[in-house]
C-alpha cells in the first residue's frame, strides 16, 4: 500500500508556463483530504519553492535535489547537508576556466555576474504578475570574490551554458568528492519562460540526491521505499523513479526516465500526468 506520493515539480506538477492544471491541483486535493503524506521533490531551493509549496499545501518539501528536508506544516528543519565554501570556491574557479556561466543561491538571494540561464529564468518568474517565487537578487563583479569574502550560506550551486557543461564535470568530478547532476534544456525541453536552450551543472555533496533524502525523510516517518510512489520528468528524478516502490514518468519525461520507470503515463504536464498516475497507484 502507497504511504507516501512524492513528486518532482516543474515539468511534473507544473507546465513549462508555470502553471498547475485543475485536474494535478484536485490530486494534490485527495492527498491531502485522505492525509497522505504528500512530498515536493524538486532542485529549486526552499526560498524559491515556498510560495509554491504552500499553494499546493504539500506535506514535506525536499529542496536542492535532496540538499534540505522540511515539514512544511510546522517549518521544522528535517535535514541539511550544503557545500563546503572551498568547493564552492574551486567549482567556480573550474567554472571560469571552461569560460561557463555559474550563480549561487543563499537562504534569501540570487547571486551572478550577470543573469542568463536558470537565474534569468528564476528572475523572469520572480517579476511575473503571477510570480511564486519570492528572492533577492545580487548582480556582483567578481562571484568568486564575492562568495570568498563575504559570510553566506551557499544553498545551491549551479553552472550553465548553451553549449556543453561536460569537460568542467568532468574536472570537478575528479577534484572534488561531490555529486554533479547534468539537466539539459533543448529542442522540446527548451526553457520557454527566457526562450533559451542551455544546460546546466547542479552541484551537491556526495549522494545527495532526491532519493537519498526520500530515505531520510522514509526512516523519520517510518516508511519503506516499496510504500513510495514518486513521479518526475527529468533525469535529476532518475534515482527516486528507479528505487520506488512504484516510479512514474510522466508522458513528457526524457526517455532515460522512463526507462527505469514502473509506468509512464499517458498524459503529458499538460494534460495531468501527475494526477494519472496518483489515481492509477492511490488507493482512496
Amino acid at each position: 500500500m502507497i504511504k507516501l506520493v512524492a513528486s518532482d515539480l516543474d515539468g511534473t506538477i507544473i507546465d513549462k508556463n508555470n502553471y498547475i492544471y485543475e485536474n494535478n491541483f484536485n490530486a494534490i486535493k485527495d492527498l491531502n483530504n485522505h492525509n497522505m503524506n504528500f512530498v515536493i521533490c524538486t532542485g529549486k531551493t526552499y526560498p524559491i519553492s515556498q510560495r509554491m509549496c504552500s499553494k499546493i499545501n504539500a506535506s514535506y518539501g525536499i529542496f536542492g535535489n535532496g540538499s534540505q528536508i522540511i515539514d512544511l506544516r510546522t517549518g521544522k528543519e528535517i535535514y541539511k547537508k550544503l557545500l563546503p565554501k572551498a568547493d564552492i570556491l574551486t567549482c567556480i574557479d573550474i567554472a571560469k576556466k571552461h569560460n561557463l556561466h555559474v550563480h549561487v543561491y543563499t537562504d534569501k538571494e540570487v547571486i551572478s555576474e550577470e543573469l542568463l540561464y536558470l537565474d534569468l529564468r528564476n528572475y523572469k518568474l520572480q517579476t511575473s504578475t503571477k510570480s511564486e517565487v519570492s528572492m533577492e537578487f545580487s548582480i556582483v563583479d567578481d562571484i568568486r570574490k564575492y562568495v570568498a569574502s563575504h559570510d553566506v550560506q551557499i544553498c545551491k550551486l549551479v553552472i550553465s551554458s548553451n553549449s556543453s557543461t561536460q569537460n568542467a564535470k568532468a574536472e570537478i568530478l575528479a577534484n572534488l568528492d561531490v555529486s554533479a547532476t547534468t539537466i539539459r534544456k533543448f529542442g522540446m525541453y527548451k526553457d520557454f519562460i527566457i526562450n533559451k536552450e542551455y544546460e546546466y551543472i547542479d552541484v551537491t555533496p556526495k549522494n545527495v540526491n532526491k532519493n537519498s533524502a526520500l530515505e531520510i525523510l522514509g526512516n523519520y516517518l517510518n516508511i519503506k521505499p516499496n510504500e513510495m510512489l514518486t513521479i518526475g520528468d527529468n533525469m535529476n528524478d532518475f534515482d527516486m523513479v528507479k528505487n520506488a516502490g512504484i516510479g512514474v514518468a510522466v508522458a513528457n519525461a526524457y526517455d532515460d526516465l522512463k526507462k527505469v520507470a514502473n509506468y509512464t503515463t499517458i498524459n503529458p504536464v499538460e494534460k495531468g500526468g501527475f494526477a494519472e498516475a496518483v489515481y492509477k497507484f492511490v488507493k482512496f
